[in-house]
């Protein structure tokens, strides 16, 4: 129930949460979509499938919130290219790489230790940059566009939901 002061759209914060969780998964479901198949232990192809199931329904679910982000898009057509889901892969795994040493650095004790994940984590972040600017420079990744950037996550996960 909303009342007369709540909009009747997202928050630009919460909106910009689905964009992560989107963004993250159908790069994840591709992921795992083009690996299953040469998993040869059947209990890990199992768990392949039953992660690429409950996915897929996470996306569905996720995409329904789409046309109530605070300004409208529009849908683009789906593309074969796969530099955006390469670079969107690389993208995802520096995130995680700067989130994961930070969190190591705030439980290490040894100041060598500290020292080297400091350094590693310099390296993430550069890595990062790096990374960003390459899919912004190529329109890949329209961080200042809300309307482009939600627009984009939609045919990702389109093009996943499609696999």
């Amino acid at each position: 129930m909303t009342s007369k002061h709540t909009p009747e759209h997202l928050a630009w914060h919460e909106t910009l949460e689905i964009h992560e969780l989107t963004a993250y998964q159908s790069n994840n479901l591709i992921n795992f979509k083009m690996s299953v198949n040469d998993i040869k232990d059947t209990k890990l192809h199992a768990l392949y499938v039953e992660a690429i199931k409950s996915i897929e329904k996470n996306l569905k679910e996720l995409l329904q919130y789409y046309p109530e982000a605070p300004q409208c898009y529009h849908n683009r057509a789906v593309g074969v290219d796969m530099t955006a889901f390469y670079a969107g892969q690389l993208l995802g795994f520096a995130k995680t790489s700067v989130r994961s040493y930070a969190i190591a650095i705030t439980e290490t004790a040894t100041p060598r230790l500290r020292e080297t994940l400091t350094r590693q984590l310099n390296h993430a972040i550069m890595l990062h940059a790096k990374v960003f600017n390459f899919m912004y420079e190529r329109g890949l990744y329209p961080a200042y566009d809300l309307n482009q950037l939600l627009a984009n996550d939609v045919k990702n996960a389109n093009t996943a939901l499609s696999l």
